[in-house]
């Protein structure tokens, strides 16, 4: 992302962990390391990867994001 020595080389990953903290981890107790990860694996596959909404896309999550632009691209293929 950057060179050696940048600040700005871990912003994405501790935005993303700290959203973790605050969304998952911090809401229940953990009775064993495999709950956790289970819970972990799940968060990210179909909560941050699909529901969150992401600047980058205009604030759109990116099932609307790719609804929207492939709708687009359809439309712009059959013209």
């Amino acid at each position: 992302m950057g060179t050696v020595g940048d600040c700005y080389d871990n912003a994405p990953m501790e935005s993303f962990w700290g959203s973790m903290q605050i969304e998952l981890l911090n809401r229940k107790k953990w009775r064993t390391k495999i709950e956790l990860s289970m819970a972990m694996a799940e968060w990210i596959e179909h909560f941050y990867n699909s529901d969150r909404r992401h600047s980058s896309l205009g604030y759109l999550t990116p099932n609307e994001f790719e609804a929207a632009h492939s709708t687009t691209t359809k439309q712009a293929t059959l013209s």
